[in-house]
């Protein structure tokens, strides 16, 4: 049992770290009542409960958290996928704000997605 427990193991192993951190693909943000929702399409290869996107988050140009968004599973058979979170409140004048994504295992994206904010749609 105890070999078969290895061998699963390592044949596991290299699917867990292909599935790196998760890549946002698009972000659009809505203005809604007083506050905003963003909409952020992440890929990322989730190979179960092992290894997963769990997340976004929101900051603002000083790296303040404005919201963010945890996903309960994995979306294993629903990728990319487009999740939203709404009340977030922007500091007034702000013209940009920064998302980034996560994983489970503490992955996050590389690079936050610039989003640049327009009180004129």
């Amino acid at each position: 049992m105890r070999k078969f427990a290895l061998i699963l193991a390592l044949v596991a192993a290299p699917f867990t770290a292909f599935a790196g951190a998760p890549e946002i693909t698009q972000v659009r943000a809505v203005k809604e009542g007083m506050g905003w929702r963003f909409f952020v399409t992440i890929a990322h290869t989730d190979t179960g409960w092992d290894h997963y996107a769990s997340g976004w988050e929101v900051v603002d140009a000083n790296g303040t958290v404005l919201g963010v968004r945890e996903f309960a599973h994995p979306y294993m058979s629903d990728e990319p996928f487009t999740r939203s979170l709404g009340h977030i409140m922007l500091p007034d004048g702000t013209r940009e704000v920064f998302v980034r994504a996560f994983c489970s295992i503490g992955n996050k994206s590389a690079e936050p997605t610039r989003v640049e904010i327009s009180y004129y749609d």
